[in-house]
Formats: C-alpha cells, structure tokens, sequence
C-alpha cells in the first residue's frame, strides 16, 4: 500500500519546531527533496544527526537507515551532495536517513553502536511525521557500516517502558539489514590500533559487539554481500554469519561477488545496489 505526505511543508515545519531540531529544508519547485540535520541525540556536549532524503510522491511507506560509517568514522556529507548516490532507493519509493553516530578516533565502536541504536528508536517514535510506518524499517551498509547494521539486526531490543526519555522507550527493532562486507566478530582484533583507533576499546566488551554472537531465530532477514578478492575484512566473515543465520532458520541469503575488493565499484556496485533494492521490496513492501 503506497503512503502519500499530507504536505512536504508541513513536514519539514514539523521538524523545524521539535527544538529547533533542523538546520534546513530544501526544495526545488516547491518539492522538499532533503531534511538536514535532525537532531537524534547529544553526547559530550554535540549533537548526534541525521539527514532525511526524501522520494518522489507517492512513497511506498518504508525507511531505510543508511549507515555512515567506515573503520567507525562518521563523516558529514552536504546531502543535497549525496542524494544522486541514493537514487536507486529514492526512485521505488523508499524515504531514506543517512545516520551518523560519534566519529572516531575520539569515539570507539561500542560507542557507535548505542548512538545508532538511538536514531531507530528516534525515526520509530517520529515515523508518522516522517511518512513512514513504525514497523517496515531496514537498515544497510558497508564494513563497519555494515557491522553495525547487523548489530541492530541481531541485538535490539523492544525499549524501557519505565524510561523518562520518550525516545528510549520505543525499540530498536529494524525489520530488514543488507550488510556489504561486515566483519562479524570483533574478538581478538581490539587494543591499540593505529589505523582503526575505534578498536582501541577493552578487550572485554568486544564480545558485547560482535553480531555473530547474537544470532537468533528471531532476528529480521538479512542479506551479505561481500567480495571473493576482500583483503581487508575476509570473505569468511559473511560465510560465518550467513551459516549462523541459516542454522537459526533466519531468512538470509548471501551473495559472493567474483573479483571484487573491499569496496565496490562500477558493475559490482551496479550488482549490489540491485541486491540491495530487490532484498528491502521484498521484505519492506511486498509483504
């Protein structure tokens, strides 16, 4: 069933008035395409954002988180930039947000994955105002990004009924996760990193942030997509995950892409996209 905005404007009136949450909304011929920084939170006296890019009427009534997030660095894009790269998704519907949590190296990835457990349940308790429903919401991205989708796959949880923060008490719950190249255990690879300074964390929580403990026969399907020439995380960590989803009987599918690396490009990116499209109509739409 196709969802359609009461109005773009009131929309984004709506998020400018929840605290001056907004810095702008932009239009073009009066049709809003982007709502910039909505804040979902603070931390360390900063805000955590995300941007809204917004289809064409009518939307199909779904929401995709995208996670901005490589090695757990968080970069903010100009999104009016970025949108051309979520067409694919924007064009069959889907409202997407570009979700950014606290960026290393000043912030570690347990840090990460609470910040965008937040934005769920933020989108979750605003979704109506967003043109979307509360329980068809999916969740993607790549290496660390895609480590983090599948956190949120595999160990959400329903809220805290008793919480004063209205936000926490909804759940983080997400309904569909494509991860692209996601390692799955972080054991073992925690401490002193230069390159990956979010692993610089005890040792101790790493089991606490690893999905591939997490695994159970509730969790929301989930697709990986990973290449076979991957050097810097193992294709055998998609394999270990996938195995672990279908000995749970969780609806899964993985895809191997034949020469590429971490990272696609060109017709691997074309393929992935399509994988990617196809996984959350399915799961997001069609049902």
């Amino acid at each position: 069933m196709h969802l359609h905005f009461r109005s773009r404007i009131v929309l984004c009136l709506f998020v400018l008035s929840v605290g001056a949450l907004v810095s702008s909304c932009t239009q073009t011929d009066d049709h809003q395409t982007v709502i910039a920084d909505v804040v979902y939170g603070h931390k360390d006296g900063m805000a955590l954002t995300f941007d809204v890019l917004l289809p064409d009427d009518p939307t199909n009534g779904a929401g995709i988180l995208y996670m901005v997030s490589g090695g757990w660095v968080s970069r903010w894009s100009p999104p009016e930039r970025i949108r051309s790269g979520f067409e694919y998704l924007l064009e069959k519907g889907f409202t997407v947000f570009t979700v950014r949590h606290g960026s290393s190296p000043k912030f570690k990835v347990p840090d990460a994955v609470s910040d965008v457990r937040r934005a769920v349940r933020y989108i979750r308790l605003h979704s109506d105002e967003f043109g979307i429903e509360a329980d068809r919401l999916g969740v993607y991205g790549g290496s660390a990004g895609g480590h983090l989708s599948l956190m949120l796959g595999v160990a959400s949880d329903d809220g805290n009924s008793e919480a004063e923060d209205d936000v926490l008490r909804m759940s983080n719950r997400v309904a569909a996760v494509v991860a692209y190249y996601p390692p799955v255990d972080l054991r073992g690879i925690t401490g002193a990193n230069e390159r990956f300074p979010a692993l610089e964390f005890d040792a101790d929580l790493a089991q606490e942030i690893s999905p591939i403990l997490f695994v159970s026969s509730d969790d929301p399907p989930s697709l990986m997509i990973h290449g076979d020439q991957d050097d810097l995380v193992p294709l055998r960590s998609s394999e270990a995950i996938y195995q672990a989803f279908q000995e749970y009987d969780v609806d899964t599918e993985m895809i191997v892409l034949e020469g590429a690396g971490h990272g696609f490009r060109g017709d691997h990116l074309d393929s992935a996209r399509a994988a990617t499209v196809a996984w959350f109509e399915k799961y997001l739409v069609d049902k």
